[in-house]
Parts: structure tokens; C-alpha cells; sequence
């Protein structure tokens, strides 16, 4: 199963070197989420990040960057939900429901579906899906290898995940959760619960 992790929507000091070393630590794929951000940022982290890793991330923002950097590919949401004129390269897309999954599954590399369960990084944000009609999507099919769980996944939920079928989880505030950019001196914790993640998802 993947593991994807998903940055913070905004930037910080030591941000390049944290990724960087989840990169050496085997992170198979980055989605760079900066919205409402300026893309001089997003282009000051990418030259900061060697090339190699650089194809391994995809932006959902400022769509040019991917050409630009040379990086993996773009996701479609909300804010950006057209594909650019002749865009070629891996596409993903952002999903709420079933029906959204099925009339974009197709046509995608994968898709996002959120929240699965209560959001750890955003407040008010509850799961969307019973664990029920979780099982009721897995069994139908709609849950496959080309649907990556995102909101509220953890250490404590993610073997959940694997058993239901989905392709990839999607990582955001269990892992950043444990760097305050403001009291940790180092991403050791981080990092060592980054590879505890991956060794449950693999």
C-alpha cells in the first residue's frame, strides 16, 4: 500500500531538510498543498529539494511548476479543477463521495477520498463514511487500488486502511503533528514515527 504524505499548507525554516530526509528514509510520494501561498515559495522548496525526489512530488498548485521542476504530477481540487490545455503526465484528483470516485477513477492516476475519519489536522472536520459503508465501497469495488485514504489516518487506523482494500493512505497531521516549529529542536520523532508508518503500510 502507498504512503503519501501530504506538506503543511504552509512553509517553515526546516521544512526541505525534514522532507529531504523522509525522502531518504523511502517516501514514494510528496503532495506539495500550499494554498494561498505565493508561487516563489513553493519554487524556493523545490531547488532546495535534489532532482531525484523532485519526481516524486506532486503540486496542487501553480500547475507550470511541474514542467518548471520536473516533478511527478499535478491534483486536481477545488481551487484548480481544470486540467492545463494539453497536459500530459499523472493527474489526480480530490474526491468527497462515492459518485465522485467513480466518474474520476478512470480517468486518473488515482484519487484522494476524505475525510475517512475525523481530521487530525483540521478542527471541525469529521469523518464522512461509517466504517459500515466503508466496507459496503470495498466490497462494491468503488474502494480499489487506485482510491488513497486521506483525513484523520494514523498509526492507530492505517492496518484499517490495508484491510479495506484501499490503494494508499494519505498522511498529514500524525506526522506533522509531532514538529513545533517553535519548541522541537529535531525531527527525530518524526521520522522514526514516519518509518513505523511505513513499515505498517508496506
Amino acid at each position: 500500500m502507498k504512503l503519501i504524505l501530504m506538506t503543511t499548507p504552509y512553509f517553515f525554516v526546516e521544512e526541505h531538510q525534514i522532507l529531504h530526509a523522509l525522502f531518504d528514509e523511502g517516501l514514494e510520494l510528496l503532495h506539495l498543498r500550499k494554498p494561498e501561498t505565493e508561487p516563489v515559495y513553493s519554487e524556493r522548496l523545490l531547488t532546495l529539494l535534489p532532482e531525484t525526489y523532485r519526481k516524486r512530488i506532486v503540486v496542487h498548485d501553480h500547475f507550470y511548476l511541474k514542467n518548471e521542476y520536473n516533478l511527478k504530477g499535478i491534483h486536481l481540487n477545488h481551487r484548480n479543477p481544470e486540467l492545463p490545455p494539453k497536459y500530459k503526465g499523472h493527474v489526480s484528483v480530490s474526491c468527497h463521495t462515492a459518485e465522485e470516485v467513480k466518474a474520476h477513477k478512470r480517468a486518473c492516476d488515482y484519487v484522494f477520498l476524505s475525510p475517512i475519519y475525523t481530521s487530525i489536522s483540521k478542527t471541525d472536520y469529521p469523518a464522512r463514511f461509517t466504517q459500515t459503508a466503508l466496507k459496503e465501497l470495498s466490497a462494491s469495488k468503488v474502494i480499489d487500488k487506485k482510491v488513497m485514504a486521506l483525513g484523520g489516518i494514523g498509526l492507530d487506523n492505517i492496518s484499517r486502511i490495508k484491510e479495506l482494500g484501499f490503494g494508499g493512505a494519505v498522511i498529514l497531521g500524525d506526522i506533522w503533528n509531532r514538529f513545533s516549529i517553535h519548541s522541537t529542536d529535531d525531527f527525530k520523532d518524526l521520522i522514526g514515527h514516519f518509518r513505523r508508518l511505513k513499515r505498517a503500510a508496506d
